[in-house]
């Protein structure tokens, strides 16, 4: 799971990190608010409308859900449960109230918070991007202090100040995931069988 204020460069450092690595697969949220120039439906978000939220809460179809800055986001079952099974890795990248709720179903999944460098950098970004209103850019920056104080229930922190930087912490962060025990015994089940290696109790 990825966390982070928003104009942290979260989605960016993402999307680098799935180039580099086309083994991860991406769940891609759904969201009622309207997409951004530049973004694609399916590929950045599923962009629904508030019926079609409120039904998939209904039938308990989202792993995770939260309202953010007025609108909904949320994260759909299907195919998360599969992928882990298969001992597939599954980046989610979400705000912190989804990722808590992420850790009620999967207790072992892994929380990486990205950091601005200051409050002042955020801003700038959040201008830089040059798509939301001043009202907007203000709420954002208004929650940005209640959402970096939830960092500490993540396992990593990254500061994002040099890209190239924050994008290999990331790398290595992924690398030392999959070489946990639970990750090589699903991925490597029939060795861990021959070898006579069980899950610790």
């Amino acid at each position: 799971m990825v966390v982070a204020p928003s104009g942290a460069g979260k989605s960016t450092l993402v999307r680098a990190l799935l180039q580099q690595d086309p083994a991860i697969c991406l769940s891609v949220s759904c969201t009622t608010r309207a997409p951004r120039p530049g973004e694609t439906d399916g590929r950045d978000y599923r962009f629904v409308t508030a019926a079609e939220f409120d039904r998939m809460r209904e039938e308990n179809a989202l792993l995770e859900w939260a309202e953010v800055h007025g609108n909904f986001y949320g994260t759909p079952v299907d195919g998360i449960v599969q992928a882990t099974r298969e001992g597939r890795d599954v980046l989610l990248e979400i705000d912190w109230q989804g990722a808590r709720q992420v850790r009620q179903r999967f207790p072992g999944a892994i929380g990486i918070f990205i950091l601005p460098p200051s409050i002042e950098e955020l801003e700038s970004r959040l201008r830089a991007r040059g798509q939301d209103s001043d009202s907007v850019i203000a709420r954002r920056l208004l929650g940005a202090g209640g959402e970096i104080a939830h960092a500490p229930e993540c396992e990593y922190v990254i500061i994002n100040q040099e890209f190239s930087v924050a994008l290999n912490e990331l790398v290595q962060i992924v690398s030392a995931a999959r070489l946990r025990f639970s990750s090589q015994a699903v991925r490597h089940a029939q060795l861990f069988s021959q070898l006579g290696i069980s899950a610790p109790h």
